[in-house]
């Protein structure tokens, strides 16, 4: 079963991403220009992927945009998702970009990876930077 979480095969590193969109501008705009969400859907989540990097390839990404049918704003589509049991039904569309018009689509963009094994034990902890000389 597929899910709202990001995942790879090994999943050695684990996280959290957090963005600003670049108001007024946001991805939800940017697909919208693009003739790619129609009217009545709404951009309820983003995953980003990217394969063999380490092959050297081209900086490219794939992204991936769920889109819900419903209402075109947040709250009524947080309404309506909640009263759904079960899987929430969304359109997926597939699209790839450069990393740098990927990002550029954000105000901000940050992603924390944690090693798996340690993830339960220091995820949200604060931490005290210490320099070794």
């Amino acid at each position: 079963m597929q899910t709202f979480k990001a995942s790879t095969h090994y999943q050695d590193w684990k996280g959290t991403a957090t963005a600003d969109d670049d108001a007024p501008r946001s991805f939800g705009e940017y697909l919208r220009k693009k003739g790619l969400i129609r009217n009545g859907e709404f951009l309820v989540g983003l995953s980003v992927g990217a394969a063999d990097i380490s092959s050297g390839g081209p900086g490219v990404v794939s992204v991936r945009a769920y889109l819900f049918d419903g209402p075109e704003n947040a709250e009524a589509v947080r309404e309506k998702i909640s009263g759904i049991s079960g899987p929430v039904p969304v359109r997926i569309i597939i699209i790839s970009m450069e990393v740098d018009e990927f990002f550029a689509e954000f105000k901000a963009f940050e992603v924390m990876l944690l090693w798996g094994a340690l993830q339960g034990a220091i995820e949200g902890r604060e931490f005290r930077e210490t320099f070794m000389q």
